[in-house]
């Protein structure tokens, strides 16, 4: 009995393995950036997808803007500078440019292994991360904008003040 609970147990973590390795046949669409509509100082595009929003003098939405500081605090160590790549990692302002949210958050929270006899690529997941899980889709909007060319490198000139919404959600994520 012990024993096919073990094999039983090794079977599931083997097929749990394998659907992790397998690629994903059908990839999030990117979609079109357009602000369809708001909620608390956060934008969404027309499939419900977080966005940017850039007003006049290029002022950016606080989620935008707190992406960049989030961005630059734990992913331009492997992505470089304002995610234009690095000899560790891709570029992401071209990445997202076919990548969709889904994708996006999948290789995130996971990680993403590219292995072969020319390139080994390692991202680890980083779905036990707070101070990236708790500011993901910050972290899609500025790099969704940089990809788009709505935002260029560099910390936003100005940003919009940030939301109570976006305060109590940080708050409820990162805990006490």
């Amino acid at each position: 009995m012990k024993k096919s609970l073990i094999l039983a147990g090794l079977a599931l973590v083997a097929a749990s393995v394998s659907a992790l390795a397998a690629p994903d046949p059908s990839p999030s669409p990117v979609g079109d950036p357009k602000v369809a509509s708001s909620e608390d100082g956060k934008y969404f595009d027309a499939s419900g997808n977080p966005t940017y929003h850039i007003g006049p003098n290029d002022n950016v939405d606080w989620y935008t803007f707190s992406g960049y500081r989030r961005f630059n605090g734990a992913c331009e160590v492997c992505h470089g500078f304002d995610g234009s790549g690095s000899s560790f990692a891709p570029d992401l302002t071209q990445s997202l440019k076919t990548m969709g949210y889904a994708d996006f958050q999948n290789i995130v929270i996971n990680g993403k292994q590219s292995v072969n006899t020319a390139e080994s690529l390692v991202m680890p997941g980083f779905g036990t991360n707070k101070n990236v899980m708790c500011y993901l889709d910050d972290i899609y909007v500025y790099l969704r904008a940089r990809a788009d060319g709505a935002q260029g490198p560099g910390r936003p000139t100005s940003h919009e003040d940030k939301p109570a919404a976006a305060t109590a959600n940080e708050n409820d994520c990162m805990g006490p």
